[in-house]
């Protein structure tokens, strides 16, 4: 299993030259919804981001919104893909507005599991854009990429996303104290899992 995932995600190469960027692709997901990579005409959907209480105090979205910042902002998630930190997405509903983002982050691959975070826009809560999302990308990241072991943290007072993890499969294993740093403060988080074996 690991030796799929050094070769076929990790991409090691031998011959001394750097690696491929990761790709990322488009996926179906559930209700409607499809999951792409960021594009540039994606500001609106970083400047609705922004002006959330919380959205961001746990990512990068920039707060205050500038255009300049939202422009680094969307190619922070085209790095993430060049340096191959990890695979970041638009969710987008069925009429096709970008609502949202998830991401499968790569950095204890190595390790056989990867990490999961997700966001969606307040205008857009409530009809299943986060369930359908991280539906389809944990979906592919277990079948298709192979990894072993998912996982992904939620505040325990956010009930919201304790549904949609629940929802999705992953189950809870306890609780981490002082896990993040979320804007002043360190706070305790839920870790989730899901198993490949799982799915």
């Amino acid at each position: 299993m690991l030796e799929y995932l050094s070769a076929a995600v990790l991409g090691s190469r031998h011959d001394g030259q750097m690696e491929q960027p990761l790709d990322v692709p488009e996926l179906a997901a559930s209700d409607g919804f499809t999951l792409r990579p960021w594009r540039m005409s994606d500001l609106q959907l970083v400047r609705e981001a922004s002006e959330d209480d919380y959205i961001p105090l746990i990512t990068t979205v920039p707060s205050p919104y500038s255009e300049s910042a939202g422009v680094a902002f969307v190619e922070r998630q085209w790095g993430r893909a060049t340096a191959r930190a990890g695979y970041p997405f638009v969710i987008v509903s069925s009429d096709g507005r970008p609502v949202g983002n998830v991401g499968l982050w790569l950095r204890d691959l190595g390790q056989g599991r990867a990490s999961l975070g997700y966001w969606v826009v307040k205008s857009a809560r409530g009809q299943g854009a986060a369930v359908a999302a991280l539906g389809a990308v944990a979906g592919w990241a277990s079948r298709d990429l192979r990894i072993p072991r998912l996982e992904l943290y939620v505040e325990p007072w956010n009930t919201a996303s304790v549904r949609t993890a629940e929802r999705v499969g992953f189950q809870r294993e306890g609780l981490l104290r002082g896990w993040q740093q979320v804007g002043d403060e360190r706070r305790d988080m839920f870790v989730y899992s899901l198993l490949n074996a799982e799915l």
